[in-house]
């Protein structure tokens, strides 16, 4: 099974903005569903609970067809607009949905950042991981956080296998970005956030990059498009992850980056994986 994940930053932006990171976000989607993946995940969709208009709708339906679509999304007290993510799955496969509440810290659970697919031999669940924010004025909340969604998964994991995808906001070593030195203690790498990936990896899971391709260094899946030159001196973080309990990660055939061209911010991540019974 092919699964592609992305953390698109407005959903709405990409189908019908006119501006030319629209278009290349796009691109981006076109070469998405060329690839034909089973399920493509998408964060900070940014929408609103009503879900995609009519026309995003339309735009969807052409892009993937037979395709069916769900979403979480932000809602009192979190504000509204704001992250948001939503599952595309192929129709023929009939997942049992949830949108799953962890116990985080407000707003954090009310702002659409996790869903869910059950299927009768493994979990596919996608997050949406809080930014420990402006001079890490949030990173208190987002220690709670990494416990929570840890015990979440764990959770998980003692029904059925899982694979776990998502913007999880963090660096986690220093071969995962490309500046660790004059990025320590910001957002996305500091050592509270670092460790408690690690601690989630201890909890029995499987970062599958590093697992297929050990310590390689200058692959990333975030370039910062406020610095123009970012993504040409490939000066960018990995914090895109796909992870899978450690007793299926045998079965992992590819776990790589997708081309995004000239767009900077996240590019998607796919993971191919042999989850036969």
């Amino acid at each position: 099974m092919k699964f592609i994940s992305w953390n698109i930053d407005s959903l709405n932006s990409a189908l019908t903005g006119v501006s030319e990171r629209a278009v290349l976000s796009r691109k981006v989607l076109n070469s998405i569903a060329e690839i034909n993946p089973e399920v493509i995940a998408l964060q900070e969709t940014k929408l609103p609970c009503e879900g995609p208009s009519k026309k995003q709708l339309e735009i969807l339906n052409d892009m993937f067809p037979g395709y069916e679509i769900v979403w979480n999304c932000s809602v009192e007290p979190a504000r509204s607009g704001y992250a948001g993510t939503m599952f595309i799955y192929k129709d023929s496969l009939k997942p049992k949905v949830s949108f799953p509440k962890i116990g985080a810290p407000d707003p954090m659970d009310f702002e659409g950042r996790i869903i869910t697919l059950e299927f009768d031999n493994f979990y596919l669940t996608q997050v949406y991981t809080p930014n420990a924010g402006e001079g890490l004025n949030r990173l208190r909340e987002r220690q709670i956080w990494d416990v929570k969604y840890a015990d979440y998964l764990e959770k998980l994991d003692k029904e059925k296998p899982v694979v776990a995808t998502g913007d999880f906001n963090v660096a986690h070593r220093e071969i995962d970005l490309a500046h660790p030195d004059r990025n320590r203690n910001t957002a996305g790498f500091t050592d509270q956030e670092r460790e408690g990936f690690t601690n989630l990896l201890k909890r029995g899971f499987t970062d599958t990059f590093r697992y297929l391709h050990g310590d390689v260094t200058g692959v990333y899946s975030w370039w910062n498009q406020r610095a123009k030159t970012s993504k040409i001196n490939n000066s960018g973080w990995r914090i895109d992850y796909w992870l899978v309990s450690n007793r299926i990660a045998d079965r992992v055939r590819r776990s790589e980056m997708i081309d995004s061209g000239q767009r900077q911010d996240h590019t998607p991540i796919l993971l191919e994986i042999d989850l036969s019974v």
